[in-house]
C-alpha cells in the first residue's frame, strides 16, 4: 500500500525559536534622573529666549540704566505696537520677509521636486555623473560664488530688487534635490509603470502619483528654505538698498541705529523685532514637526503610509 509522502518544509525565519531571532529589542525606560537631565539642558536653552523676552518687555528708562534681568519685572506690552510706529518701516518690513520666504519656498518645493525625480526615475545617458556633479556643488562655499553672482545681477539690472532673492530658488538645491532623489528610488517603480499604463506621462505621474506621496519631504523641504531666506541677513545687506524693499532680518539692524549720538539703542523695541523674527519659525516648526519626523529617506516608507 503507497504511503503519500509529506513535503519536507525547510526550516525558515519563523519557525526558530524566539532566543534564535535575535536579540529582542528592549524599550527605553526614563527614569528620575533622565528627567532632571532633560530638565536641566532645557532650561539652559531657553535662557537666552526668556532674556529676549524680558528685555522686549522693559521700559526705557531701564534699557537706558541698562539695569536688564533675565526674570522679566516690567511688562509693557505697548512696546510690540511701538516697533510699528518709529521711524522705520517695520510694517513694510515684515511684509517683504513674507513674500520673499513665500516665493522662495514656491520655487524650491516645485524645482526640487521635479529635478529629484527626474534623477530618481528617468534614464538618460550621464544621469549619474549629473547627479555627482550636482552634489559636488555642496562643497563650495557660498563665499566664493558672491561676487560672481552679484557681477551677473548687476549685469541683469536686478540689484534693489527682490528678484536675487526670488529667482535662484526656482533653481533648486543640490541638498532639497538629494532629499527627493533618495526619497523617489526607494519608492516602488511599479506606481510609475502602472499609471504610464493608464495613458500617464511623466508629468502626469508626477502631478497625480509622486507628488501627493512626496507631501513629507516636500514640505520638511519647504520649512528649510522658510528658515533659511526668513533670517537671511547676507543675501539682502549685498542686493538691497532702499528701506522700502528690505526684510525683517536687516530692519531689525536698522533700528540699533536710530539712537543719537552717546544714546543707548533701543534694546527693548530691537528686542521686540527679534521676537517678531522668531516667533514664526517656532510656529512653523512646531505645526511641520510632524512632517519632519515622517521624512524617512533611508526607506521612503513615509510617502506610502
Amino acid at each position: 500500500m503507497a504511503t503519500l509522502a509529506t513535503p519536507v518544509r525547510k526550516r525558515g525565519h519563523e519557525d526558530r525559536p524566539a532566543k534564535e531571532q535575535g536579540p529582542a529589542v528592549r524599550a527605553f525606560r526614563a527614569t528620575p534622573f533622565t528627567y532632571g537631565t532633560l530638565l536641566i539642558v532645557a532650561a539652559i536653552l531657553t535662557t537666552p529666549l526668556v532674556f529676549v523676552g524680558s528685555i522686549a518687555l522693559s521700559s526705557d528708562a531701564t534699557v537706558n540704566n541698562g539695569a536688564f534681568t533675565i526674570i522679566p519685572r516690567e511688562f509693557h506690552w505697548d512696546n510690540f505696537s511701538r516697533v510699528f510706529g518709529t521711524e522705520l518701516p517695520v510694517g513694510t518690513f515684515l511684509l517683504n520677509s513674507v513674500l520673499i520666504s513665500l516665493f522662495s519656498v514656491a520655487g524650491q518645493v516645485l524645482s526640487s521636486g521635479l529635478v529629484g525625480y527626474a534623477f530618481a526615475r528617468l534614464r538618460a545617458p550621464g544621469k549619474n555623473t549629473m547627479f555627482l556633479i550636482v552634489i559636488a556643488t555642496m562643497m563650495i562655499p557660498t563665499q566664493i560664488t558672491m561676487i560672481p553672482q552679484f557681477i551677473l545681477f548687476r549685469d541683469l539690472g536686478w540689484v534693489n530688487t527682490f528678484l536675487p532673492l526670488i529667482v535662484p530658488n526656482f533653481f533648486s538645491n543640490a541638498f532639497n534635490v538629494f532629499l527627493v532623489r533618495q526619497f523617489v528610488s526607494r519608492l516602488p517603480s511599479e506606481l510609475d509603470e502602472a499609471a504610464m499604463m493608464d495613458g500617464l506621462g511623466f508629468f502626469g505621474v508626477y502631478r497625480r502619483i509622486m507628488f501627493p506621496m512626496l507631501r513629507p519631504v516636500l514640505i520638511a523641504i519647504g520649512i528649510f528654505t522658510l528658515t533659511h531666506t526668513w533670517g537671511d541677513f547676507m543675501g539682502p545687506l549685498i542686493y538691497l538698498n532702499d528701506e522700502s524693499k528690505m526684510p525683517l532680518a536687516l530692519g531689525v539692524q536698522y533700528i540699533t541705529a536710530t539712537s543719537q549720538a552717546g544714546q543707548a539703542p533701543p534694546w527693548n523695541l530691537v528686542m521686540v523685532g527679534s521676537i517678531l523674527l522668531a516667533l514664526p519659525m517656532i510656529l512653523v516648526y512646531y505645526l511641520g514637526q510632524k512632517y519632519l519626523y515622517e521624512m524617512d529617506i533611508s526607506g521612503g516608507s513615509a510617502g506610502v503610509k
